[in-house]
């Protein structure tokens, strides 16, 4: 019998979804992006997720105790105190993402006939990502890391349930897999990548393409308001004031809690659709 494995000196062509030189092509990227699409909803189908509570931030925030060594070293050796210094004081992003993830995986196991309900959700990557994801798996919940293939910082903590790692190629396919099956959202401080998650939902809010109620937090009032003059938006007239209502800035994580669990069981226990 004829071998129809496809090597070199076979008679039989390659199956096209088994040739690298098609799928990894121009003509297979509408097979990738399908596939971006399929396999996620598949595994989470698997595993029975149902919904998420979304982390966004910095990837070069550091655990406290890192950045307390990391100054004693600065300190000791004539290293740049300055930048550690500065990282000390981000590190209470790192700790305060850690416990709120923490404290909602609690509160979501807790719920009566909601298992698996608002699972962690992050990026994947280390930082803010990293602590959520993190804080989640102390609490012995299941978490998500929806992680994308970039040239540096990106790499997949390891506090991630294993079966819960993604890996993407399209920033706008993960972008998709972060609001289709979110409920909540909180970004704590960040660059660019978290600036761009963070205006792309409020846009999808504010033209109503998100159909379901998503509560936004903005962690760390003092961060969001040197970094970026929301007032000044409405003052020269390019968004409304009522926009402003969109999001809610949040600096403790007392506060953040009580505003998500409150916000999440008045508007999403009763509806556990995926639909935007």
């Amino acid at each position: 019998m004829a071998n129809r494995s496809g090597g070199s000196d076979d008679p039989w062509p390659v199956k096209a979804y088994k040739n690298d030189r098609f799928i990894f092509g121009k003509p297979g990227r509408s097979l990738r992006l399908l596939a971006e699409y399929s396999e996620p909803e598949a595994r989470f189908e698997q595993y029975g997720i149902a919904d998420t509570v979304v982390f966004f931030g910095s990837a070069r925030v550091r655990p406290h105790d890192v950045c307390e060594a990391a100054l004693l070293d600065a300190e000791k050796s004539g290293g740049d105190i300055v930048a550690a210094r500065q990282a000390l004081g981000m590190s209470r992003y790192y700790e305060a993402a850690r416990e709120l993830a923490f404290r909602l995986t609690n509160w979501s196991k807790s719920l009566e006939d909601s298992e698996k309900r608002f699972v962690v959700c992050t990026g994947g990557g280390p930082g803010i990502m990293e602590a959520a994801n993190r804080g989640a798996s102390e609490a012995a919940g299941i978490n998500i890391g929806l992680n994308i293939s970039l040239p540096r910082e990106q790499h997949a903590n390891p506090y991630i349930t294993r079966e819960l790692n993604f890996e993407f190629h399209y920033f706008f396919m993960r972008k998709f897999w972060f609001m289709y099956l979110a409920k909540a959202l909180i970004a704590f401080p960040g660059g660019f990548g978290t600036l761009d998650e963070f205006f792309e939902t409020l846009t999808l809010i504010q033209t109503r393409k998100l159909r379901k109620r998503m509560p936004v937090v903005l962690f760390g009032g003092e961060f969001w308001s040197e970094v970026i003059n929301f007032p000044a938006l409405v003052q020269h007239g390019t968004i409304a004031a009522e926009d402003l209502g969109l999001f809610k800035t949040i600096d403790s994580v007392d506060e953040a809690f009580d505003y998500l669990t409150c916000e999440l069981t008045e508007h999403a226990l009763c509806y556990p659709g995926r639909k935007l």
